[in-house]
């Protein structure tokens, strides 16, 4: 069972409940991946009474139709929300466009007490490896936040100037006390935020196998020269037959920790864990 919630994620949590007041707006990073299952219900309590952008991450690695599927829904859920990759150069002033119209009536409020230029502070919370310090980077046109391929790189907060128009206040990545089910924890482990150090690489890679098998076949099965008997085999025995291939004989944990990562680099193909016509199903049925 994954669970994680060390003693610097409490400490995450509480500065962000003790700073949510100095900022305008909140900007909540989710996985284009995961959108759903990155939605930490802890942002939500803390920052409830403040505007919010949902901002989808990693929009390249993702389904693109599923990503304009859940754009529509947190658009019909009543939020702002754009996808972005974290590579394109004009992320940073599509973003301050964006965050400019959504407080028009607070800037407008603002210039008729006298503020001319009043600057924009925005806080950018969500969970472990999501991109946060990426995207800061481009928004800010510098390398000022540190970047890496794995869960907890930011250990401290920190306030970033992109513009005269926008502050925004970095945070480490943060995780919620207790996972939903195990599912959510799957999906969080296979893109990243959750540390790979404390679950165990062969479930996470099960799960993987399970969702490429329904949704890329075919990727699946250039990546690691599988034919369609090999399909036949149970996961377990699939799993097996890959080590092989990859000419890493029965060491299966070091196999699936090449799936998992070969997953996130994209190597088999654009995937979206998360179906929005599934969660329709599932409040419908509430």
């Amino acid at each position: 069972m994954i669970q994680w919630f060390p003693g610097h994620m409490a400490k995450a949590i509480r500065q962000f409940e003790e700073n949510i007041h100095l900022v305008d707006i909140v900007f909540e990073l989710v996985d284009a991946r995961c959108p759903y299952s990155s939605i930490n219900p802890e942002v939500y309590r803390i920052s409830k009474e403040k505007p919010r952008l949902m901002i989808l991450t990693k929009a390249d690695l993702a389904n693109p139709n599923f990503t304009n599927q859940w754009l529509k829904y947190f658009k019909n859920q009543g939020y702002a929300a754009i996808s972005v990759d974290s590579k394109n150069n004009t992320t940073g002033n599509y973003i301050t466009k964006v965050v400019k119209n959504l407080l028009k009536d607070k800037i407008s409020a603002s210039k008729n007490k006298g503020i001319e230029n009043k600057i924009i502070r925005a806080i950018c919370v969500g969970v472990p490896n999501v991109g946060k310090s990426t995207l800061l980077n481009q928004i800010v046109k510098r390398r000022a936040a540190q970047v890496g391929n794995r869960a907890g790189v930011t250990k401290g907060q920190q306030w970033l100037r992109s513009s005269k128009d926008l502050e925004l206040l970095d945070t480490p990545g943060i995780l919620w006390p207790k996972f939903k089910d195990q599912t959510v924890a799957n999906k969080l482990a296979l893109t990243g935020a959750v540390k790979d150090s404390i679950y165990a690489s062969d479930d996470v890679a099960l799960f993987a196998l399970e969702f490429f098998r329904e949704h890329n076949r075919e990727g699946l099965m250039k990546r690691y020269r599988l034919n369609e008997n090999d399909m036949e085999l149970n996961n377990v025995d699939l799993l097996l037959k890959i080590t092989q291939n990859i000419g890493m004989r029965d060491d299966y944990e070091q196999a699936s920790m090449r799936l998992i990562l070969d997953s996130r680099k994209g190597k088999l193909g654009n995937f979206t864990l998360d179906n929005v016509e599934e969660l329709s199903k599932d409040e419908g049925n509430e």
